[in-house]
């Protein structure tokens, strides 16, 4: 399972703290000559989300292009200047250092931090044998402490829940920045969340009942995911997805591949399947597709965040023997 590090009670008050400073920093920013609230989202689900929840009353670009991978992205001159004139930069601290160097060096006025608007917790690669899931659930709704700190895992928007805090907090944010569309944007948000729910009800029913709960892919981000669910995630690498794995890494997922009977190894469509084949066959397992969602490009299995997090679950449904 993932090994996850609680973050201090301190910590998560700064959070909730920042969270409200997003909420009101922005108000009062619409007024662009084209009446659109102009948004920059740093990557892919961000942008997905001012889409969905902003429609035809803003205008979002996004820093990081179809294709490219976001941990690595370099952010130029143009892209700095394009956010200092942005009225909202919408990114995720941690997940890329270029994107929160460039947002501190633009000098936008106003920013909402993704990760303020949820609880961020530390995952682990690796799994810890005869883990409870249930009791990790129970201490979860009695108020597990986690909060907002460096080196807390980024990819909270791979649990469809966490998503959904995400998206409440942006709808709360626009509805102040642009009071005229208030309503809007709480309509909007109300549909996005009432979908992600639905999303996560089909996760809970489609993996209750499985052959296997330990799946091992390249890339470590679906931590939230493995722990909303009650599965196991081994990484091959870490969160950097072009990490080369040490050898007694290797050994140690074909040892857990056994134990545990894995089926399959996930790669992804960003970055190369080189480690997930290697290991699929030094183990004689098969190989597929886990998404990140952290971009959509034409590999992807879908056209945007629902149907790729559908495919993901599909995908994940075989691997593990849902029954």
């Amino acid at each position: 399972m993932n090994v996850r590090r609680l973050i201090p009670s301190a910590a998560l008050a700064a959070a909730v703290a920042l969270g409200a400073t997003a909420l009101t920093a922005c108000s009062g920013a619409a007024g662009a000559a084209d009446g659109k609230l102009h948004v920059t989202a740093s990557f892919y689900p961000l942008q997905f989300l001012a889409e969905q929840i902003g429609k035809e009353h803003v205008e979002v670009t996004t820093l990081t292009k179809p294709g490219v991978e976001p941990h690595d992205l370099e952010i130029t001159p143009k892209q700095t200047a394009q956010l200092s004139e942005s009225d909202l930069a919408f990114y995720l601290k941690g997940l890329q250092p270029a994107v929160d160097k460039a947002v501190a060096q633009s000098g936008v006025k106003n920013t909402v931090d993704a990760a303020a608007l949820t609880r961020l917790e530390v995952h682990g690669a690796e799994g810890h044998e005869g883990h409870d899931h249930a009791a990790e659930g129970e201490a979860e709704e009695h108020g597990h402490d986690h909060g907002h700190e460096a080196g807390g895992d980024p990819h909270v928007w791979l649990d469809p829940t966490k998503y959904a805090e995400i998206a409440k907090g942006l709808g709360a944010t626009l509805q102040k920045a642009d009071p005229a569309h208030a309503a809007e944007y709480e309509k909007n948000t109300g549909e996005l969340v009432a979908k992600l729910t639905a999303l996560d009800t089909e996760f809970k029913d489609g993996l209750k009942n499985t052959a296997s709960r330990t799946f091992i892919t390249t890339h470590s981000a679906f931590g939230y995911l493995a722990e909303r669910y009650g599965l196991d995630q081994e990484g091959i690498s870490g969160v950097d997805p072009e990490a080369e794995p040490s050898p007694a890494r290797m050994k140690d997922l074909q040892a857990v591949a056994k134990k545990d009977n894995v089926t399959t190894v996930f790669f992804e469509t960003l970055a190369s399947d080189k480690t997930a084949t290697s290991l699929a066959r030094d183990t004689g397992l098969t190989t597929d597709v886990l998404d990140p969602l952290e971009g959509i490009t034409d590999r992807s299995q879908g056209a945007d965040y629902f149907e790729v997090m559908r495919s993901n679950l599909k995908n994940l449904q075989k691997a593990l023997g849902a029954k």
